[in-house]
This record gives structure tokens, C-alpha cells and sequence, in this order.
């Protein structure tokens, strides 16, 4: 039996940041990334602007910015550019304004590289679960070289205002 893949250490208040980026986004689905220096922990935030608003995803282009997300033009070369800096993106993060944290089909497809050979990027997935009343919960998927698959390695409690 393989390593199962070890979560990031994301502060509380980085997974804060994150649920407000979410509330101010909701109805439509919030993105962006983490980034850190160390391969186990993350302290930063940076929220991108869901380019679905225009219709870019590349998987469910009839999706509205409240079904799906995409991170585009400068923020995706940012993202990309990031990975030869001193703090690079550690996980992607986005929001289902459904209220349930869960690593979808369409997340994985969008995730994984179009050769199949795993994920596009070496990060995690921080998935919020948002809905009218608040933030209900948010987990954490990585990539198993066992499974072939993105799993869940964390939950994380949240607020729901």
C-alpha cells in the first residue's frame, strides 16, 4: 500500500480569507490559490477573477460562473509563474455555491492533465462549500499516485457568517 498524500497546513487564518472570498462571490463560484515557500504549508492568498463569467471553461463552456470557475489571462500566467518564484502555488481553491465541498467530475477534468498522466499541476484542492445562509464546509483534495485519483486529506472547520 502507497503513501497516502499528506494535507497542507492551512492556517485558520488563510481558510478565513478564503471563506470570505467565497462570501463575497456567492451566488458564483470564488477561485484563486495558495502559496508558500514550504511544500507542506501555505501563507499566502491570491484571489482571481472567475473568468467564466465570459464563457471560458474548458470543459462545460454552457456553465454559468454559479456551476463552474476558470482562472484566465493574467491570473493563469501568474499562477504558471509562480512555480519559479520563492513562493509558489500549493493549492487551487474555488467554491460550490451549493453549500457542499466536494472535488467534482467537472474539478477533475479540469484538473488533470489532457495526456493522462495525473494532475496539470502539482497542488491541492481546497474546495468551499457556500449556500444562503454562509459557508458550510470546505475540504481538501490531493492527488494519490495509488488511487489515480484526487482524495479527500482534509476537513476543516468553518463559520457560517
Amino acid at each position: 500500500m502507497g503513501d497516502r498524500p499528506r494535507p497542507l497546513k492551512i492556517p485558520q487564518s488563510i481558510l478565513e480569507q478564503v471563506c470570505e472570498e467565497a462570501r463575497r462571490a456567492f451566488p458564483a463560484e470564488c477561485c484563486g490559490w495558495l502559496a508558500g515557500p514550504s511544500a507542506g504549508a501555505v501563507e499566502a492568498v491570491r484571489p482571481c477573477g472567475n473568468a467564466q463569467q465570459a464563457g471560458a471553461h474548458p470543459t462545460a463552456a454552457d456553465r454559468d460562473a454559479e456551476r463552474a470557475y476558470v482562472i484566465a489571462g493574467d491570473d493563469l500566467l501568474a499562477f504558471d509563474r509562480s512555480f519559479d518564484g520563492p513562493a509558489p502555488a500549493r493549492a487551487v481553491y474555488h467554491s460550490h455555491p451549493n453549500g457542499r465541498a466536494y472535488f467534482s467530475d467537472t474539478d477533475r477534468a479540469v484538473a488533470l492533465s489532457p495526456w493522462g498522466d495525473g494532475p496539470t499541476y502539482p497542488v491541492q484542492q481546497l474546495v468551499v462549500g457556500i449556500d444562503e445562509s454562509g459557508v458550510r464546509e470546505a475540504a481538501l483534495f490531493a492527488w494519490s499516485e495509488e488511487q489515480r485519483d484526487f482524495i479527500e486529506v482534509a476537513r476543516y472547520p468553518v463559520s457560517l457568517t
